[in-house]
């Protein structure tokens, strides 16, 4: 069992195997020095870059504004988005 496997209380044998790909991209460190940096990442892909993407802003808007607009429940900075868009005919 390993320093890191020990301290959150799992067996080397509970881990998962890395694939070739895992240990290629991996970091690679000798004590504390950084031999190679990790290249790319170990977590899941994510949702697709979009052809349009949103760009995040400040906006100064009244707060009976937000308030109305939070009460509607999940998506509300969506529906935002789309009243403006409707304002502007677009």
């Amino acid at each position: 069992m390993n320093k890191e496997s020990s301290i959150i209380g799992l067996d080397d044998d509970d881990l998962p195997e890395w694939t070739d790909d895992q240990w290629n991209r991996a970091a690679i460190y000798d004590g504390d020095r950084l031999i190679r940096p990790a290249d790319g990442t170990l977590t899941k892909p994510g949702r697709p870059k979009s052809a349009d993407p949103k760009r995040q802003v400040t906006l100064r808007l009244d707060s009976v504004v937000v308030e109305g607009f939070r009460a509607t429940g999940p998506g509300w900075q969506s529906r935002i988005n789309a009243a403006l868009r409707k304002a502007l005919d677009l």
